[in-house]
């Protein structure tokens, strides 16, 4: 009986002790990752976004395909003095950063809005939480380049 008891009760102890063991925990792994300009294609289509990388984390998403004289605007934030332009008056595309209903709204390439973004790596931008400004870094206006080129080419 002995031969059992013993080898049982060591086992339960040996569980119960790996069950008390505990990692530590890495703080620096909870800190908010910080927002950036992103580019990403999907088949013909280019995406630029403001979020986190490798996240759903989004903010503003802009998307075209070549030839495009407009980039589709989504997101909780919107260019400050664009001219957006509803190309609907009902809900037609699902927002790809909500999943929810959204109006197609387009922006002109050209639009001073963008052109800043795109000369000099400011975008005001106004949202819920008010109005504010999305700078790009030098890295981050190399990748707002590859978007409007892409855009404006008629490469297919």
């Amino acid at each position: 009986m002995y031969r059992i008891l013993v080898p049982a009760v060591a086992a339960l102890g040996l569980v119960a002790f790996g069950a008390q063991t505990r990692t530590p925990v890495d703080n620096s792994l909870t800190e908010p990752a910080a927002m950036e300009w992103l580019r990403s294609q999907e088949g013909q289509t280019a995406k630029l976004a403001y979020g986190v990388a490798n996240s759903d984390h989004l903010a503003l998403m802009l998307t075209c395909e070549p030839g495009q004289s407009s980039a589709t605007v989504y997101g909780d934030l919107k260019p400050v003095g664009a001219g957006l332009v509803p190309t609907a008056t009902s809900l037609t595309e699902i927002d790809p950063l909500s999943g929810e209903g959204a109006p197609d709204t387009h922006i002109a390439l050209r639009d001073p809005a963008l052109q800043d973004l795109a000369r000099r790596g400011v975008l005001n931008v106004e949202g819920d939480s008010g109005r504010f400004r999305i700078s790009a870094s030098r890295s981050e206006r190399q990748v707002v380049a590859g978007f409007f080129a892409y855009c404006s080419s008629a490469r297919v």
